[in-house]
């Protein structure tokens, strides 16, 4: 009876490994029959701006938001990670690399590897943009100067610095679905949903998340605690912005300005850096688009301690 119940633990201990090895599996796109692109640097451009790679990949401290050197650190409740460097550097950047590594990279966050990249890296909403555009962000990139110097490691304690734990993590919140088209919705409203989807990656930071880091579902888009831990992260539904216009949107992402007549603060300063390099159209769009969202209430906000 006793061998019985030793044997059964330990095949329910294979199964288990078993089943942990393929869930945790990286796993690519099948790109060998894609057909050959060619390449719109002005669209990579926007990719890039839209994107808002340089708040996190340019060299700290120096003026130029075109080194991407890389070295930001992203503070997090699991550890802090260091932006790396995508810099066209062959050695230290992403100067070797195919265009298959990058579109894995960018969209199933995969390294040329096979290793998982660590989702501080946004691709739960970069999973959603078109092949094309990320072929032209990578074109675009390749233009730019290349950076030595390698990143440090990320400072982040067991259990979550296992790489192959974060392919769990992906099988619970990734769905690798593309952005479908509202068929009753303008094109300049469906351009902008796929900004603030994709690329934009909006709701990464006006998300409150769960005690896994994943996106709430149900409160998208409506604020919550900032997750690199000092402050609180406004919701852009329109249960806080009902009073903008779409218009105001629109100027808040192209100088930063409120209307009210203060301005933004904080990362928001980094990101009205990226957005306000957009084309007017652009910029209509996803103002068109977050103006759209519907009232979503938020997590309730900590009460601030009274002096005593």
């Amino acid at each position: 009876m006793l061998q019985r119940t030793i044997l059964a633990g330990l095949l329910a201990g294979f199964i288990a490994v078993g089943v942990y090895w393929w869930l945790s599996a990286p796993v690519v796109a099948a790109v060998g029959n894609a057909p050959a692109h060619v390449a719109n640097l002005a669209n990579g451009e926007a990719m890039f701006n839209a994107g808002g790679c340089a708040s996190c990949h340019a060299t700290p401290n120096q003026p130029d938001r075109v080194r991407l050197g890389g070295g930001v650190a992203i503070k997090s409740p699991f550890g802090t990670f260091y932006a790396p460097n995508i810099s066209p550097d062959p050695n230290d950047g992403i100067g070797k690399w195919t265009d298959a590594d990058f579109v894995n990279a960018v969209m199933h966050g995969v390294s040329p590897g096979g290793q998982h990249y660590f989702p501080a890296f946004p691709y739960t909403s970069y999973q959603h943009a078109r092949r094309e555009d990320v072929l032209d962000l990578f074109a675009y990139l390749k233009t730019l100067p290349p950076v030595a110097g390698k990143v440090r490691d990320h400072d982040v304690g067991f259990p979550f610095n296992i790489r192959r734990n974060v392919g769990i993590w992906k099988f619970l919140f990734l769905d690798d679905k593309p952005l479908v088209a509202d068929a009753t919705k303008s094109p300049q409203w469906s351009r902008g949903a796929y900004l603030v989807n994709s690329f934009g990656h909006c709701a990464e930071c006006h998300s409150p998340r769960n005690a896994l880091g994943g996106i709430s579902r149900g409160q998208r888009f409506a604020g919550g605690p900032n997750p690199e831990g000092e402050g609180w992260v406004p919701n852009i539904t329109q249960k806080s912005l009902g009073e903008w216009s779409a218009k105001d949107l629109a100027y808040f992402l192209k100088t930063g300005e409120l209307p009210d007549g203060d301005s933004a603060g904080g990362a928001m300063k980094r990101v009205i850096k990226n957005t306000s390099q957009l084309s007017e159209a652009d910029i209509a769009a996803m103002a068109d688009y977050l103006k759209s969202l519907p009232p979503v209430e938020g997590p309730p906000r900590p009460k601030r301690k009274e002096a005593g």
